[in-house]
């Protein structure tokens, strides 16, 4: 079986994480998978290393100054468009087309799409493309049971529900390097409060700096650590309001933008508390990670994520019950049974459900 896989970018967000997993996976079990992607301001790989056994094709972006984001959108969709139209133009030929997000499911005439959450737009450009992306995909898949049902009461259809898996055994092994911890701790100085995702509306950002705020009345020395936040969105007038909040209350974040990948799992197993409060989200790959690293976790009451977490994690729903659960958290430490849960999480398992539903596609 030859399988596309699209993404948007190669940079660590969510769905690329998830794209490149996925692709491994499945190649481990024999397919013949090339996953396609946009390279934004010359990137010509991805941000970690890409078993070979995956075919990769990194379509140039180039950066425009001052482009706004509904023409961003556009120029995206066009520049992966004219580029997998020329390869199929030239004889490449694909069994299934799997496109992991609006961006690459607006690029391809006839796909299958992954919806990993819904969003709410207001620019138009994005707005028409997050609809587009809904409705012209022949067959979907959703990463939870939660977002699935959205997606039925907003759309009638049925998406077929497979879950993400993690990168346990990587995350769980720097639980057990104390001197990675240690380092991260120097750096930013004591025990902190991470959040992964870099600073942006749908991540609950400011929510999370207010509930760390309360928490450095009595723990002053409490740091915010950010990480991650490679996007194609342009979120400056939210971080410019995130900033002058945050310097409003004293607190002053650390945000450490992308974080290489190999460095990624000592910092999670260092923090105290990963704080996850996203308003939206598909599946929560960043709090499955913290699990599997053995730190405790705090995520925002949403029905996705009380679904796909249970009872592993605490949670909260304004800045006030968020630090309250940060509280219990950075006292008490992780609930029971989180890291044999993430491990049951797995990218094998998950490869096989989605072999399983392509088998299933009309062709």
């Amino acid at each position: 079986m030859r399988v596309a896989l699209l993404t948007y970018s190669t940079r660590p967000r969510g769905g690329v994480v998830h794209t490149l997993a996925l692709a491994e996976a499945l190649a481990a079990l024999g397919v013949d998978v090339t996953v396609w992607t946009l390279g934004r301001g010359g990137d010509a790989a991805f941000f970690r290393p890409v078993d070979p056994a995956v075919r990769l094709r990194v379509v140039d972006l180039p950066a425009l100054e001052d482009e706004e984001v509904g023409a961003r959108i556009v120029r995206s969709i066009a520049t992966l468009r004219a580029a997998f139209d020329e390869h199929r133009a030239a004889g490449g030929r694909y069994d299934v087309v799997h496109a992991q997000d609006c961006i690459s499911a607006n690029a391809v005439d006839r796909c299958v799409r992954t919806i990993h959450h819904l969003d709410h737009f207001t620019t138009p450009e994005l707005a028409a493309c997050h609809e587009r992306a809904v409705v012209r995909p022949f067959a979907h898949v959703c990463v939870s049971a939660a977002v699935a049902r959205e997606v039925e009461q907003g759309w009638g259809l049925r998406p077929t529900v497979i879950g993400n898996g993690v990168e346990a055994e990587r995350f769980a092994a720097a639980a057990h390097d104390a001197a990675g911890r240690r380092r991260w701790r120097e750096q930013v100085g004591g025990r902190y409060v991470l959040a992964v995702g870099g600073i942006e509306p749908r991540k609950g950002s400011l929510d999370l700096l207010e509930a760390v705020a309360l928490l450095r009345r009595d723990e002053p020395d409490l740091q915010l650590v950010v990480a991650g936040g490679e996007t194609l969105f342009d979120y400056r007038g939210y971080r410019a309001a995130f900033d002058e909040r945050a310097e409003a209350l004293g607190v002053r974040p650390q945000v450490l933008g992308p974080v290489d990948h190999d460095a990624l799992p000592s910092l999670v197993a260092g923090c105290g508390a990963l704080g996850f409060v996203s308003t939206q989200e598909g599946f929560g790959l960043a709090a499955m990670e913290g699990l599997a690293a053995g730190v405790p976790v705090v995520v925002r009451e949403l029905p996705v994520l009380t679904e796909v977490f249970g009872p592993h994690v605490r949670y909260g729903s304004d800045p006030g019950t968020i630090a309250a659960a940060l509280r219990e958290a950075l006292d008490a430490g992780p609930l029971p049974g989180g890291q044999a849960f993430a491990r049951g999480h797995t990218w094998a398992a998950a490869a096989r459900a989605h072999l399983a539903f392509y088998a299933g596609l009309e062709p």
